[in-house]
């Protein structure tokens, strides 16, 4: 995943390119670690904008990381600093392309490992499990807590995720668990794992507080 490049930014679903190519997307609480994880998965490491500062992804942005693969950056939920329309508007994003995208192949949600799953992070997980998305969770920020601290989350995540789920702990700057992460998208993309169900439901409640 070296030769990744953006390819544009949608601000409404009109924006979205055409979904004949898989796509894999990543979405996670503001300051979870997400564009990290993106940029070091993909091996491209300023991808994704990086910053300290929460709610820095307002749009959906699509990256082409191989011919016929792409990654999508979900506007990340969660961050409360900004009015009730932008969340309104972050969240009407987040539903418009989960629940609408054909040719999504799984969602790797980033939950930062101190935090555990916090309330938003289990609404969106039980979103996903309904619309029958293959779901890769990636405890980031893994480097921060200890080796046994670390297992522990891992175990009480693993029993709090929907059946079937993908945990691994992560780390963007010591690249722990890059190369599971890696090998689960190399699942999804190349169909060994169960395909998206194709479009058009939606999920009860949707993505709430994002």
């Amino acid at each position: 995943m070296t030769a990744a490049k953006f390819l544009t930014s949608a601000s409404a679903p009109g924006g979205f390119p055409r979904d004949d190519v898989p796509e894999v997307a990543f979405v996670g609480r503001s300051n979870s670690g997400k564009s990290s994880a993106i940029n070091a998965v993909t091996g491209a490491k300023k991808l994704a904008r990086v910053s300290k500062t929460p709610g820095r992804t307002q749009l959906v942005n699509f990256f082409e990381i191989a011919p016929g693969r792409r990654v999508v950056d979900l506007p990340g939920y969660g961050f409360a600093k900004v009015s009730p329309s932008v969340r309104e508007s972050w969240r009407g994003l987040i539903e418009a392309y989960l629940g609408r995208r054909p040719n999504l192949r799984g969602l790797v949600v980033t939950l930062d490992i101190r935090r555990g799953v916090t309330a938003l992070d289990r609404t969106m997980l039980d979103w996903a499990e309904s619309l029958g998305l293959p779901l890769l969770l990636l405890l980031t920020k893994a480097d921060k807590v200890s080796r046994n601290e670390a297992a522990k989350q891992r175990g009480a995540v693993l029993r709090e995720a929907p059946p079937g789920t993908s945990v691994a702990v992560f780390s963007a700057l010591t690249g722990q668990g890059v190369d599971e992460a890696r090998a689960v998208l190399e699942r999804w993309f190349s169909g060994e794992a169960k395909d998206a169900a194709s479009g058009q439901k939606e999920a009860p409640g949707g993505v709430h507080g994002a």
